[in-house]
């Protein structure tokens, strides 16, 4: 099931974690869960499934809460962050039950036990459904507070031993400031390396993330989620958005 026009092509990257955010997830809507758009990402997700590549997904809950909002209001963070994460599952779900429905089974793993629905994340068991060819789905980020799921996303593509970690993300890549301020002098970064990125807090990423990727040699390509097709053209090697590699 997919692009048959897909098949033709050679993935560069045989295991991939896909950090989708909540906020992708919205869609076109203000609030909530885009099945449609999750459908047309979950049509991605399984041709790069039938083309080889093995597939991990972290997914984020903004679209539903998001912690640092609750903190705002005056809510104590550790509760803010658990319902953050709970957000996280109910979007593993949804993910879940649509790429099942495409023909390929998947497993969603939680760092939070409940087990009517879903298994507890188990490092060498989710190796090994990847190994048998499901697509794995991560949610509750690391079952922590204080931690982002891009840290979740960093440590599972560590534990999983990605070649990759996939960034999708509302801006085409990384900038050297805010690309909304529309100053001539920002610009746009194709390539750039771990230790910059720290250095000049650039915020791709949280600094434990962009850490964890630097220590386990695991690039970080940062795209535009806008266009769904472009987490395939990342994938078959198409150099598109920023790459954080080397130093």
């Amino acid at each position: 099931m997919g692009d048959p026009a897909h098949s033709q092509l050679k993935p560069k990257y045989k295991r991939i974690l896909l950090k989708l955010s909540g906020e992708a997830l919205l869609g076109g809507q203000p609030y909530g869960i885009d099945i449609k758009y999750i459908n047309d990402v979950s049509k991605i997700l399984v041709d790069l499934h039938n083309n080889g590549v093995e597939v991990a997904i972290v997914v984020g809950g903004g679209n539903i809460w998001r912690g640092s909002a609750g903190v705002a209001l005056g809510m104590d963070q550790v509760q803010a962050d658990y319902m953050g994460m709970l957000a996280t599952v109910m979007n593993g779900l949804a993910l879940q039950t649509v790429i099942e429905k495409l023909g390929v089974p998947t497993r969603l793993q939680t760092a939070i036990a409940m087990h009517e629905i879903a298994e507890p994340f188990i490092q060498r068991r989710a190796i090994r459904h990847l190994e048998k060819g499901r697509i794995v789905i991560f949610a509750a980020g690391t079952g922590n507070p204080f931690f982002t799921s891009d840290t979740a996303a960093a440590l599972r593509a560590a534990e999983v031993r990605a070649d990759c970690l996939l960034k999708a993300t509302k801006t085409d890549g990384i900038y050297t400031d805010d690309p909304a301020k529309k100053r001539d002098d920002i610009k746009k970064l194709t390539n750039i390396s771990y230790t910059k990125i720290l250095a000049d807090n650039l915020r791709v990423m949280d600094g434990a993330a962009v850490s964890i990727c630097r220590d386990n040699k695991i690039p970080i390509i940062v795209f535009s989620i806008a266009e769904p097709e472009n987490i395939y053209k990342v994938v078959m090697g198409e150099e598109i958005g920023s790459i954080v590699e080397g130093g």
